[in-house]
């Protein structure tokens, strides 16, 4: 048992400052896909709204105020920011960003067997293979860094 045991049990740390090499490691895959994303041909907006979708599905507060910043700089707009948790419910976004975007929830929430057939289904039409296989690689990665920072507690801070 380690020394920290006798604190509460809302206690955390941040897990990727205790175990640096582990999430060096996870910063580097992320890095590679990023790569992989942009050698598919798969815009740096889209990668954005997966990733902000994924940290929707996982409640991830940190990881939220990261990708909305980066989605605006990459030049996305506060109108599909705002309505991304209901994309099917919106003609906002083309038919390579709804199938992208549905192949991430099935990514995120791998139990709905018939949604990953329909996901499948929808990027096969739509998507070439390198990019629904970098479309899967960014759900994974997000998906990894929304626990780091969930189970961490990271805070979301004030902007000044």
């Amino acid at each position: 048992m380690s020394s920290h045991a006798t604190g509460t049990a809302t206690q955390r740390i941040f897990i990727d400052k205790q175990s640096p090499k582990a999430y060096h490691a996870l910063v580097q895959t992320s890095e590679a896909v990023r790569a992989t994303a942009a050698d598919a041909r798969l815009d740096r907006t889209v990668v954005e709204l997966i990733n902000l979708r994924v940290s929707q599905i996982n409640g991830c507060a940190y990881c939220l105020n990261v990708h909305t910043r980066a989605a605006l700089r990459a030049g996305e707009t506060a109108q599909r920011l705002g309505v991304l948790a209901a994309w099917r419910d919106t003609e906002l976004f083309t038919p390579a960003e709804r199938a992208a975007l549905a192949l991430a929830e099935a990514t995120t929430e791998p139990v709905d067997a018939t949604a990953q057939e329909t996901a499948w289904a929808g990027a096969r039409d739509v998507l070439t293979d390198d990019q629904i296989s970098a479309v899967i690689w960014v759900a994974i990665t997000i998906n990894a860094f929304n626990r780091v920072s969930i189970m961490s507690k990271h805070p979301v801070r004030t902007e000044s």
